[in-house]
């Protein structure tokens, strides 16, 4: 039986991509392949912004459009996860794009995800109590990080 999203580990995770996009014909560029990996290996949810200062380093005539376009072809796959806020500031989990929650510093923007291990559990039970059939659901906790708490 093959591993659900989530479960897929690093470097599979890659590679898992990768397959999806060659099985739907879609071309397998070095630039698509640099933006794929930040987002598969990333466990801090970067932006379209950090992917592009990361891949321009090795790809400099790469454009924003370039991950723009990459990351919008992964989150059609459901193989990213797009977080998005009322700033405009979206970022995006490649690591696990599977629904589940996240801590989130109001201060410095870092994203956790934390483990909840009864998660699941909990969205069976308000999908049996209220008999809606879940198909996306999303979890925020925002507060400030212990980084940020020292700080001041």
């Amino acid at each position: 039986m093959p591993k659900a999203t989530a479960e897929i580990e690093t470097p599979d995770r890659l590679e898992h991509i990768i397959s999806k996009l060659k099985e739907r014909e879609f071309r397998i560029t070095p630039q698509r392949i640099a933006v794929l990996k930040i987002l598969a290996e990333s466990q801090e949810h970067p932006s379209a912004e950090t992917i592009y200062e990361k891949v321009k380093k090795d790809f400099p005539t790469t454009s924003l459009a370039t991950i723009y376009k990459t990351v919008t072809l992964a989150k059609a796959l459901g193989e990213v996860m797009e977080l998005g806020f009322s700033d405009g500031s979206n970022r995006y989990d490649g690591y696990n794009p599977s629904p589940h929650p996240h801590l989130i510093c109001v201060q410095c923007k870092k994203i956790l995800d934390p483990d909840l291990k009864d998660f699941q559990e909990m969205t069976r039970k308000i999908a049996k109590d209220s008999g809606f059939e879940i198909v996306n659901h999303r979890l925020d906790f925002f507060g400030v990080c212990p980084e940020c708490r020292n700080i001041k």
